[in-house]
Protein backbone atom coordinates (compact mmCIF):
# COMPACT_ATOMS: atom_id res chain seq x y z
CA UNK A 1 0.00 0.00 0.00
CA UNK A 2 2.67 2.17 -0.09
CA UNK A 3 2.28 3.51 -3.12
CA UNK A 4 -1.32 3.71 -3.28
CA UNK A 5 -2.58 7.69 -3.80
CA UNK A 6 0.97 9.17 -3.97
CA UNK A 7 1.93 11.52 -6.10
CA UNK A 8 5.53 10.42 -8.11
CA UNK A 9 7.74 12.86 -9.94
CA UNK A 10 10.43 10.75 -11.91
CA UNK A 11 12.92 11.66 -14.31
CA UNK A 12 14.40 9.97 -16.64
CA UNK A 13 11.39 8.33 -17.60
CA UNK A 14 11.02 7.31 -21.10
CA UNK A 15 13.63 4.01 -21.26
CA UNK A 16 15.26 1.84 -18.89
CA UNK A 17 15.46 1.79 -15.17
CA UNK A 18 13.19 4.97 -15.35
CA UNK A 19 10.48 3.18 -17.76
CA UNK A 20 10.49 -0.42 -15.48
CA UNK A 21 9.74 1.71 -12.32
CA UNK A 22 7.45 3.99 -13.74
CA UNK A 23 5.11 0.74 -14.90
CA UNK A 24 5.69 -0.86 -11.66
CA UNK A 25 4.58 2.14 -9.94
CA UNK A 26 1.82 2.89 -11.57
CA UNK A 27 0.33 -0.81 -10.79
CA UNK A 28 0.42 0.29 -6.85
CA UNK A 29 -2.17 2.49 -7.56
CA UNK A 30 0.55 5.93 -7.88
CA UNK A 31 0.10 9.02 -9.94
CA UNK A 32 3.14 10.04 -12.04
CA UNK A 33 4.54 12.56 -13.47
CA UNK A 34 6.92 11.19 -15.68
CA UNK A 35 9.78 13.51 -17.34
CA UNK A 36 11.87 12.92 -20.16
CA UNK A 37 13.15 14.90 -23.63
CA UNK A 38 11.33 12.21 -25.71
CA UNK A 39 7.60 12.48 -26.07
CA UNK A 40 6.55 10.06 -28.57
CA UNK A 41 8.29 7.39 -25.87
CA UNK A 42 6.65 9.44 -22.54
CA UNK A 43 2.98 8.96 -24.85
CA UNK A 44 3.14 5.89 -24.50
CA UNK A 45 4.65 4.96 -21.48
CA UNK A 46 1.75 7.19 -19.84
CA UNK A 47 -0.43 4.99 -21.55
CA UNK A 48 0.65 1.83 -19.96
CA UNK A 49 0.95 3.25 -16.85
CA UNK A 50 -2.63 4.35 -17.21
CA UNK A 51 -3.56 0.75 -18.35
CA UNK A 52 -1.70 -0.76 -15.61
CA UNK A 53 -3.99 1.31 -13.07
CA UNK A 54 -2.21 4.10 -12.38
CA UNK A 55 -2.45 7.73 -13.38
CA UNK A 56 0.06 9.13 -15.21
CA UNK A 57 0.83 12.94 -16.67
CA UNK A 58 3.91 13.74 -19.01
CA UNK A 59 6.25 16.23 -19.52
CA UNK A 60 8.62 16.41 -22.64
CA UNK A 61 11.46 18.43 -20.63
CA UNK A 62 15.13 18.73 -21.30
CA UNK A 63 16.11 18.01 -17.17
CA UNK A 64 18.85 21.12 -17.62
CA UNK A 65 16.05 23.43 -18.14
CA UNK A 66 15.64 24.25 -14.48
CA UNK A 67 13.18 26.02 -15.64
CA UNK A 68 11.11 24.05 -17.35
CA UNK A 69 11.21 21.15 -14.91
CA UNK A 70 9.99 23.72 -11.91
CA UNK A 71 7.33 24.09 -14.53
CA UNK A 72 5.96 20.27 -14.53
CA UNK A 73 6.59 20.01 -11.18
CA UNK A 74 4.40 22.79 -10.83
CA UNK A 75 1.53 21.95 -13.18
CA UNK A 76 2.03 18.09 -11.05
CA UNK A 77 1.60 20.09 -7.82
CA UNK A 78 -1.86 22.28 -9.27
CA UNK A 79 -3.50 19.14 -10.53
CA UNK A 80 -2.91 16.93 -7.66
CA UNK A 81 -1.80 19.16 -4.48
CA UNK A 82 1.23 18.17 -4.32
CA UNK A 83 4.13 15.92 -4.83
CA UNK A 84 5.01 13.19 -2.61
CA UNK A 85 8.43 11.44 -4.42
CA UNK A 86 10.58 12.58 -6.21
CA UNK A 87 12.83 10.06 -8.00
CA UNK A 88 15.72 11.67 -9.94
CA UNK A 89 17.00 8.89 -12.12
CA UNK A 90 17.66 10.69 -15.55
CA UNK A 91 21.40 10.18 -16.68
CA UNK A 92 23.46 9.52 -19.23
CA UNK A 93 27.26 7.68 -19.84
CA UNK A 94 29.21 9.58 -21.65
CA UNK A 95 30.23 6.35 -23.21
CA UNK A 96 32.57 8.10 -26.01
CA UNK A 97 35.39 9.28 -27.17
CA UNK A 98 34.66 12.74 -26.49
CA UNK A 99 34.10 12.15 -22.92
CA UNK A 100 37.20 9.36 -22.80
CA UNK A 101 39.38 12.13 -23.97
CA UNK A 102 37.97 14.58 -21.63
CA UNK A 103 36.23 16.75 -24.39
CA UNK A 104 35.17 19.91 -22.01
CA UNK A 105 31.82 20.05 -23.41
CA UNK A 106 30.89 16.61 -23.43
CA UNK A 107 32.57 15.73 -19.59
CA UNK A 108 30.10 19.35 -18.74
CA UNK A 109 27.04 17.25 -20.81
CA UNK A 110 27.09 14.41 -18.84
CA UNK A 111 27.75 16.77 -15.59
CA UNK A 112 24.80 18.76 -16.49
CA UNK A 113 22.68 15.96 -16.80
CA UNK A 114 23.64 13.78 -14.20
CA UNK A 115 24.45 16.11 -11.49
CA UNK A 116 23.00 19.27 -12.27
CA UNK A 117 19.64 17.80 -13.99
CA UNK A 118 19.34 15.87 -10.43
CA UNK A 119 19.89 19.28 -8.32
CA UNK A 120 16.95 20.83 -11.07
CA UNK A 121 14.48 18.54 -10.25
CA UNK A 122 14.95 18.37 -6.00
CA UNK A 123 14.78 22.73 -6.25
CA UNK A 124 11.32 22.09 -8.22
CA UNK A 125 9.99 19.89 -5.54
CA UNK A 126 11.54 20.24 -1.91
CA UNK A 127 10.30 24.12 -1.42
CA UNK A 128 6.94 22.49 -1.61
CA UNK A 129 7.72 19.73 0.26
CA UNK A 130 9.11 21.70 3.03
CA UNK A 131 6.01 23.75 3.63
CA UNK A 132 3.94 20.29 3.72
CA UNK A 133 6.36 18.92 6.27
CA UNK A 134 6.20 16.13 4.11
CA UNK A 135 8.14 14.16 1.31
CA UNK A 136 11.16 12.13 -0.19
CA UNK A 137 14.17 12.47 -2.28
CA UNK A 138 15.14 9.32 -4.09
CA UNK A 139 18.88 9.32 -6.13
CA UNK A 140 19.34 7.16 -8.76
CA UNK A 141 23.10 7.06 -8.27
CA UNK A 142 25.92 4.26 -9.28
CA UNK A 143 28.25 2.41 -7.56
CA UNK A 144 30.64 4.22 -10.03
CA UNK A 145 30.37 7.39 -7.76
CA UNK A 146 32.10 5.80 -4.59
CA UNK A 147 35.94 5.88 -6.67
CA UNK A 148 36.72 6.90 -9.64
CA UNK A 149 36.79 4.46 -12.72
CA UNK A 150 39.09 4.13 -15.77
CA UNK A 151 37.59 5.68 -18.68
CA UNK A 152 34.66 6.69 -16.69
CA UNK A 153 36.29 10.17 -15.97
CA UNK A 154 32.65 12.19 -16.12
CA UNK A 155 30.09 9.66 -15.47
CA UNK A 156 32.44 8.54 -11.77
CA UNK A 157 32.53 12.64 -10.92
CA UNK A 158 28.80 13.37 -11.93
CA UNK A 159 27.59 9.97 -9.87
CA UNK A 160 29.80 10.99 -6.57
CA UNK A 161 28.91 14.55 -6.87
CA UNK A 162 25.14 13.20 -7.20
CA UNK A 163 25.88 10.95 -4.04
CA UNK A 164 27.39 13.81 -1.95
CA UNK A 165 24.52 16.58 -2.79
CA UNK A 166 21.78 14.07 -2.19
CA UNK A 167 23.52 13.06 1.49
CA UNK A 168 24.22 16.78 2.17
CA UNK A 169 20.69 17.74 1.33
CA UNK A 170 19.27 15.11 4.00
CA UNK A 171 21.67 16.45 6.95
CA UNK A 172 19.48 19.89 6.16
CA UNK A 173 16.06 18.03 5.62
CA UNK A 174 16.18 14.93 7.88
CA UNK A 175 14.82 16.98 10.93
CA UNK A 176 11.99 19.06 8.71
CA UNK A 177 9.86 15.59 7.60
CA UNK A 178 11.49 14.61 4.34
CA UNK A 179 13.56 11.52 3.64
CA UNK A 180 16.16 10.81 1.51
CA UNK A 181 17.35 7.55 -0.19
CA UNK A 182 20.07 7.38 -2.08
CA UNK A 183 20.44 4.21 -4.32
CA UNK A 184 23.22 2.58 -5.81
CA UNK A 185 23.08 0.30 -8.29
CA UNK A 186 26.17 -1.50 -10.25
CA UNK A 187 25.60 -2.95 -13.69
CA UNK A 188 22.09 -3.74 -15.09
CA UNK A 189 20.85 -4.17 -18.61
CA UNK A 190 19.32 -1.11 -19.46
CA UNK A 191 20.25 1.35 -23.28
CA UNK A 192 22.77 2.67 -20.83
CA UNK A 193 24.83 -0.44 -20.76
CA UNK A 194 23.76 -1.68 -24.05
CA UNK A 195 26.77 -2.05 -26.83
CA UNK A 196 29.82 -2.52 -24.67
CA UNK A 197 31.68 -5.73 -25.67
CA UNK A 198 33.99 -5.70 -21.89
CA UNK A 199 32.64 -7.93 -18.96
CA UNK A 200 30.51 -6.31 -16.51
CA UNK A 201 30.43 -8.38 -13.16
CA UNK A 202 27.49 -8.86 -11.81
CA UNK A 203 25.36 -7.36 -14.22
CA UNK A 204 21.73 -7.51 -13.40
CA UNK A 205 18.71 -8.20 -15.36
CA UNK A 206 16.26 -5.31 -14.79
CA UNK A 207 13.22 -7.45 -13.99
CA UNK A 208 15.27 -8.62 -10.89
CA UNK A 209 16.79 -5.10 -10.05
CA UNK A 210 13.47 -3.16 -9.94
CA UNK A 211 12.23 -4.99 -7.00
CA UNK A 212 15.41 -3.66 -4.99
CA UNK A 213 14.63 -0.08 -6.63
CA UNK A 214 11.08 -0.11 -4.92
CA UNK A 215 12.24 -1.97 -1.90
CA UNK A 216 15.00 0.92 -0.60
CA UNK A 217 11.88 3.58 -1.42
CA UNK A 218 9.53 2.01 0.54
CA UNK A 219 11.87 1.70 3.38
CA UNK A 220 13.08 4.97 3.67
CA UNK A 221 16.10 3.90 3.15
CA UNK A 222 19.25 6.37 3.87
CA UNK A 223 21.51 4.30 1.21
CA UNK A 224 20.81 1.04 -0.65
CA UNK A 225 23.84 -0.54 -3.06
CA UNK A 226 23.32 -3.81 -5.01
CA UNK A 227 24.20 -6.14 -6.45
CA UNK A 228 25.45 -7.15 -2.80
CA UNK A 229 28.51 -9.08 -4.41
CA UNK A 230 29.58 -5.90 -6.77
CA UNK A 231 28.50 -3.41 -3.71
CA UNK A 232 30.73 -5.93 -1.61
CA UNK A 233 33.59 -5.09 -3.25
CA UNK A 234 33.03 -1.61 -4.19
CA UNK A 235 33.08 -0.42 -0.70
CA UNK A 236 36.05 -2.37 0.10
CA UNK A 237 37.51 -0.23 -2.55
CA UNK A 238 36.88 2.32 -0.49
CA UNK A 239 38.96 1.57 2.07
CA UNK A 240 42.43 0.67 0.03
CA UNK A 241 45.17 3.17 -0.41
CA UNK A 242 45.94 4.81 -3.42
CA UNK A 243 48.93 2.91 -4.66
CA UNK A 244 46.84 -0.55 -4.24
CA UNK A 245 43.46 0.53 -5.71
CA UNK A 246 45.50 1.54 -8.64
CA UNK A 247 47.19 -1.50 -9.17
CA UNK A 248 43.62 -3.37 -8.77
CA UNK A 249 41.14 -1.12 -10.71
CA UNK A 250 44.14 0.30 -13.31
CA UNK A 251 43.84 -3.37 -14.92
CA UNK A 252 40.03 -2.97 -14.82
CA UNK A 253 38.16 -2.23 -18.72
CA UNK A 254 34.10 -1.79 -18.31
CA UNK A 255 34.20 0.17 -21.09
CA UNK A 256 35.47 -0.23 -24.93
Amino acid sequence: MFWKDKIVFLTGASSGIGEALALEIAKCGATLGLLARREVLLKELADKCERNGGKARYFAVDVTDANAVAEAAESLRNEFGRVDILIANAGIGGNNSETRNFNPQAVAQVININLLGAVNAVSAVLPAMLENKSGQLVAISSLAGFRGLPKSAAYSASKAGMTAFFESVRLDVQTKGIAVTIIQPGFIKTPLTAGRNNKMPFLMELKDAIPLFLRAVEKRKKFAAFPWQLATLVRLGKIFPAWLYDRIAGRTQFRT
